[in-house]
């Protein structure tokens, strides 16, 4: 399936736990204030990419972790987003995914033509919010600014609320 790449990183250490592949999705209309990747937020830039020539890639690595989907913002691309997912699931692998939208809306927004649903479904974890930058702190462990979350999706699917991992429970990771 096709997507906008802004590029691929194939070993990363800070984009989640464990030793990770990080797909850098193109296209981001949070435009936050001091963000990290602002080459980025055009919806047009980057390049056409697929799903099984980017798992293809993956795959190479026989250390892998699992794979983090960022951006950009990979919840405007959800449908080729969870293509990737549950390819990367089905190599045993998991899925982690940063997005400035808030979990509470992508559960409120979802509907079959965004596919932001299909998406949450295929990750393990998810950083929600928007960058701020005026709550930075390089202490946290991957994420930002301190409104981010850090949430277990699998469980919050389940148990209808969010469950977002504690500092405690991330230093661990």
């Amino acid at each position: 399936m096709k997507f906008r790449c802004a590029g691929l990183t194939p070993e990363s250490i800070v984009d989640g736990p464990g030793f990770r592949f990080t797909v850098w999705t193109q296209g981001c209309l949070h435009h936050c204030k001091g963000c990290h990747n602002p080459q980025t937020w055009d919806m047009s830039g980057g390049s056409e990419a697929d799903t099984d020539d980017v798992l293809t890639e993956i795959l190479k690595n026989p250390i892998l972790d699992g794979v983090t989907l960022s951006g950009g913002d990979p919840f405007y691309q959800a449908k080729p987003m969870a293509d990737l997912a549950r390819k990367v699931h089905s190599a045993g692998l998991n899925v982690i995914a940063y997005t400035g939208f808030e979990y509470e809306e992508l559960i409120r927004e979802a509907n079959d033509d965004n596919g932001y649903l299909e998406l949450l479904r295929e990750c393990d974890y998810l950083i929600d919010g928007r960058f701020i930058l005026e709550q930075r702190s390089l202490e946290l462990k991957f994420r930002g600014s301190r409104n981010q979350r850090f949430i277990d999706v699998k469980r919050s699917l389940a148990e209808g609320r969010v469950v977002a991992l504690d500092d405690e429970t991330l230093s661990l990771m």
